[in-house]
């Protein structure tokens, strides 16, 4: 008998999401996922203070949470972006 594979289907938000994997296992879908490379920031040794009104903190974190990372994490990936793209220009 052969054995037929599980898809995982589509969702319309992470919660369905978060659901579903809440109640299903994720062994049974293996063969859809990829194997990625993770690039992890080394010791970060200094820090700067950025303040920001209440409407944009607010923004930044629903942003961030939708991305998965902290509002601290979302700022310094958009700064390190705008620094590069800066220095390509030059």
């Amino acid at each position: 008998m052969t054995q037929t594979r599980k898809t995982i289907p589509e969702f319309k938000n992470r919660e369905d999401e978060a659901k579903f994997f809440d109640t299903h296992d994720m062994a049974d879908y293996q063969h859809e996922f990829k194997t990625v490379k993770a690039k992890f920031t080394k010791n970060l040794s200094e820090g700067i203070t950025v303040r920001f009104d209440k409407t944009t903190i607010e923004k930044l974190r629903e942003i961030a949470h939708e991305k998965g990372v902290g509002p601290t994490t979302l700022a310094r990936m958009w700064i390190m972006e705008q620094l590069r793209q800066q220095v390509q220009k030059a």
